[in-house]
């Protein structure tokens, strides 16, 4: 960042964090308990003493100069190692904990553990807010650019820079509509294979591990086409003839819809559930709190299945 010594103030640091997240100086006004015309002055100090506009006017709202996005990252990891600093023992105190916290999810662990998890951080810390963002049809380094706090779901990353947790693992099942053809004689792998199949996919693939497992076998499906989330996808397979996969926490979501489950007759490789999070989170006992809140619950639906 270029901001001379004699600029340095770490308050505009924290601003810009806030800034930089709420992209709005009325939501950053209420966050840090200002008048907007104080947090408007406090704008003007930062693009002073970074010779940046910062945020810009687009549309009714406001977004953030390519400039300071690349800074975003860095100015979040310098705010929360001086937060860090300043706690006393590690130990933060949850009730007065004011934060917010952005976690990136696929709609299937948001839908399935969101209200559990909302309602937990409300009890324990009423001050804190949870936004979680789902997964992007491209791979980004949210964690590294600070974007996102916390990963949940199925984390693949093999970036060094990144700590990863693994907590449970679990397997697909297969899903149709009640009354679906497929269910009136019990589901072999031949059968299962003569159905038209839809796919949920972020990234729009066509194919999976369940095409590998048909074709040690001798068989081939039908792929009539595929959505971007399991959520999407089981509305689609309401009111069609499609057989679908889901996980078995996702399972109440299919139940809600009148869909039905069933084991399915191949050799799937299981789905490693877990968390991530970037290094600079470590020291931070508020983050600390937010992964031991995750890990309960996943680990809950682990053992509820």
């Amino acid at each position: 960042m270029r901001v001379t010594q004699s600029r340095l103030d770490m308050n505009l640091l924290v601003a810009l964090d806030v800034l930089l997240e709420e992209s709005s100086v009325s939501a950053a006004a209420a966050r840090l308990h200002l008048s907007e015309p104080a947090m408007s002055r406090t704008l003007g100090r930062i693009r002073k003493a970074l010779g940046d506009p910062v945020l810009v006017r687009a549309g009714r709202g406001m977004v953030a100069t390519p400039h300071a996005l690349a800074l975003r990252a860095e100015v979040r990891e310098v705010v929360e190692r001086a937060r860090a600093v300043f706690l006393s023992g590690g130990e933060v105190d949850l009730r007065t904990l004011t934060r917010t916290f952005t976690v990136l999810a696929n709609d299937v662990v948001s839908a399935a553990l969101g209200a559990a998890l909302f309602t937990r951080v409300s009890r324990e810390a009423p001050g804190v807010r949870l936004r979680f963002l789902s997964e992007s049809h491209v791979d980004l380094p949210t964690l590294r650019e600070g974007v996102a706090d916390l990963e949940l779901g199925v984390v693949d990353t093999r970036a060094p820079e990144v700590r990863t947790e693994h907590l449970r693992d679990e397997r697909m099942l297969g899903v149709v509509r009640a009354g679906h053809p497929l269910l009136r004689e019990p589901v072999t792998a031949e059968r299962f294979a003569a159905h038209d199949h839809l796919i949920a996919s972020r990234r729009g693939k066509l194919e999976g591990p369940v095409d590998e497992a048909l074709a040690r076998l001798g068989l081939t499906r039908r792929v009539a086409g595929a959505v971007g989330s399991h959520p999407a996808s089981l509305f689609v397979l309401r009111d069609s003839d499609l057989v679908g996969l889901l996980t078995r926490q996702a399972v109440p979501l299919a139940d809600a819809l009148g869909l039905v489950c069933f084991e399915i007759p191949l050799e799937l490789p299981p789905l490693s559930f877990g968390m991530a999070w970037h290094p600079r989170h470590d020291a931070d006992p508020a983050h600390a709190w937010l992964r031991d809140c995750a890990r309960d619950l996943l680990r809950a639906v682990g053992r509820d299945l």
